[in-house]
């Protein structure tokens, strides 16, 4: 954090006020002290029995919980960034996609495909923090505005699920330009007639939740998931203004109106396949 006088510390917050402190297990809630065997949260969707904590979950993992087992089919598995700029910060940016892929299996901060939520098919595009925090580049854009275009053709809904600290800085220029690309790509899709159900988890930040994220024909979120543009950190530091506890909380964004429901996990595939039901199209 930054020291001097009338410099803003823009470090990506991602962290709630309750998240495991450094060197603690994984598995510990940072809520009430708790601690599970991993078989013990992936049986309780990762969602502390005790005092109810959203421990965060992966794309592949959040399409188990959701979507109907045998039927998610992915799409474009195969698109990788490039490195158009040839960014380097304390490491190459290729090096840094190529650690990412490794450690989490995926090609890029987002999983798209088609698939079943209690018999009601849909489109689906579910972000990976895991992925470099989540960040979006060109191909996370690319991939949601083609998941938009197939929930078109097929006329399916299209179920988003974010988590994501905002643009990639690595990408520059090109990863802004996702942003009016996916609002297009969502505007198209509304134009066909069809509908989007956007879900925020923790964290959803940034040129996310300033393009597609917040533009569901119906928003939902978890609990304690953060939504805001910049992290509480940043605005505190900017406006010099003690903010209150749960700023940018889901609980906060649900009062002013930002979203429909706050959504427990546990609860949220059943609210999905109603919401299927409600828009689907004869």
């Amino acid at each position: 954090m930054s020291s001097g006088q009338g410099r803003v510390d823009v470090e990506v917050e991602n962290k709630r006020p309750d998240e495991p402190a450094q060197g603690k297990h994984p598995n510990t809630c940072p809520g009430c002290g708790s601690h599970y065997r991993d078989e013990e949260l992936a049986e309780s969707l990762r969602v502390c029995p005790q005092c109810g904590h959203h421990f965060r979950v992966g794309a592949r993992e959040r399409i188990e919980q959701v979507v109907d087992p045998g039927t998610f089919d992915e799409s474009d598995a195969d698109l990788r960034s490039a490195d158009p700029l040839e960014f380097f910060d304390l490491r190459p940016y290729t090096e840094r996609l190529v650690e990412a892929e490794m450690e989490t299996g995926l090609g890029d901060a987002i999983v798209c495909g088609a698939g079943e939520i209690e018999g009601r098919a849909c489109d689906l595009a579910v972000m990976d923090f895991a992925f470099m925090g989540g960040s979006m580049g060109s191909v996370v854009g690319e991939k949601f505005a083609r998941s938009c275009e197939r929930a078109a053709e097929a006329r399916n809904p299209l179920v988003s699920i974010s988590a994501s600290g905002g643009a990639r800085m690595q990408e520059g220029i090109l990863a802004l330009m996702q942003l009016p690309k996916t609002i297009c790509a969502i505007d198209e899709l509304h134009e066909s007639g069809g509908a989007m159900f956007s879900v925020l988890t923790h964290p959803t930040t940034g040129g996310v939740l300033a393009s597609f994220a917040s533009l569901g024909d119906v928003v939902l979120a978890e609990p304690g998931a953060l939504m805001s543009f910049a992290g509480p950190r940043v605005v505190s530091q900017t406006t010099r203004e003690k903010l209150p506890d749960d700023f940018g909380l889901a609980e906060s964004n649900y009062r002013y109106g930002h979203l429909d429901a706050i959504v427990p996990r546990p609860e949220l595939r059943g609210t999905l396949a109603q919401l299927l039901r409600l828009f689907e199209r004869s």
